[in-house]
């Protein structure tokens, strides 16, 4: 197994035990809250801090309250996480957890765990969550509502779309053991000339223009450019508006 794995997730769907089954399956580490201390420890940010904002767009507020002093929190914890699982996939094989790892690793397998609201609310209800039974749908609710806007802000993709990822599996179905099997299988039989012909059409399709420059680093609207994305490139000299070109 010579392949990084990112796994995305409903909140109750059992991702994280997926993912820490699978990484014991395949004899490779696993990474996820550990992640938060050591970008902690690689960056001089507080791993309070981290923990805080992890996981979490910038609001409104916290964007004009730095915009001129210095990058948002929720900024500098991004681009210090991405950068330290850049780090552990160039290193190793191993299973990555959200984070928008699935598109910061971009050669990943990418795998999303998903099952519907009633199952995910049982399942969190039989788990010592502190969270009142009454208010457990919400809590979920809101969970993914955050990693939804935490995921689309920082990759500009529709989080939880199957066109995303490699492998789509429901965990009520054949349960979380079921689901590690399966892409046991589905890993097995990878094949990478297919993956490889398939982004090699796509560069034919949409070629990168002769004229191009690239994005200018930091900037994009008024939000840093994700780290995560591709450099987008923009041709030069562009027809002026009304010149009749």
């Amino acid at each position: 197994m010579n392949k990084v794995i990112t796994v995305s997730r409903q909140f109750g769907s059992g991702g994280r035990e997926f993912g820490i089954k699978l990484a014991k399956a395949l004899g490779i580490p696993f990474y996820d809250k550990d992640l938060i201390s050591m970008a902690a420890e690689n960056s001089n940010l507080s791993e309070e801090f981290m923990r805080h904002y992890e996981e979490s767009a910038p609001g409104i507020f916290s964007r004009t309250l730095y915009s001129y002093y210095q990058m948002p929190m929720n900024d500098q914890i991004y681009i210090a996480q991405s950068n330290l699982i850049r780090q552990l996939a160039d290193k190793e094989p191993c299973v990555l957890i959200g984070r928008c790892s699935d598109v910061i690793v971009e050669n990943s397998v990418k795998i999303y765990v998903h099952a519907p609201l009633a199952f995910r609310v049982q399942r969190k209800l039989a788990m010592e969550t502190g969270v009142a039974p009454e208010k457990m749908e919400d809590h979920i609710k809101a969970t993914d509502k955050k990693r939804k806007k935490y995921y689309e802000y920082y990759t500009d993709k529709k989080w939880g779309m199957a066109e995303n990822h490699d492998l789509c599996m429901d965990s009520s179905v054949a349960g979380i053991d079921g689901c590690v099997e399966t892409a046991l299988a589905f890993i097995k039989n990878i094949r990478e000339d297919v993956k490889l012909s398939l982004r090699l059409s796509l560069w034919a399709i949409f070629p990168r223009p002769a004229n191009a420059r690239p994005f200018p680093a930091g900037k994009r609207g008024s939000r840093p450019f994700p780290v995560c994305v591709k450099r987008a490139y923009l041709p030069v000299n562009l027809p002026k508006r009304g010149s009749g070109a």
